[in-house]
């Protein structure tokens, strides 16, 4: 809801809310598993450089629009 609020509030900048996916990190680790860092980061950039024509208030992962 938030991420919607924004983006219909600031309609020049994009806001999006991203699903990053099982990423081994510190807190992973005792778990075990999960992607390289540098993998779901991949999705950060995407959405980080978006142009002014790119989507707005959505949620994603990698393979881009989720439902919400």
């Amino acid at each position: 809801m938030l991420t919607v609020q924004y983006a219909k509030s600031q309609p020049a900048i994009r806001f999006n809310a991203l699903e990053p996916g099982f990423t081994a990190t510190d807190l992973t680790a005792a778990v075990g598993g999960g992607r390289p860092p540098a993998e779901s980061a991949r999705t950060v950039v995407r959405l980080a450089t978006l142009g002014v024509d790119g989507p707005t208030g959505t949620f994603q992962d990698e393979a881009g629009e989720l439902p919400w």
